[in-house]
């Protein structure tokens, strides 16, 4: 049995930081955009939304 020697409290405080770094950059993602990204984002739902509300059927 010979394989490398992992201290178990560095092994879980690395995956504790791969954790934080990814939901840090799930954030910086989300909410770090400027002004003209978020109304074009918003432009773009909008328009959308409108093309899905103009194929819908009548129902009678």
């Amino acid at each position: 049995m010979s394989g490398k020697l992992v201290s178990l409290s560095r092994a879980r405080k690395a995956r504790d930081r791969e954790a934080r770094r990814a939901e840090a950059d799930a954030n910086a993602a989300k909410f770090g955009r400027s002004k003209s990204e978020k109304a074009r984002d918003e432009a773009t739902s909008a328009r959308e939304a409108a093309r899905l509300d103009g194929h819908r059927r009548d129902e009678e």
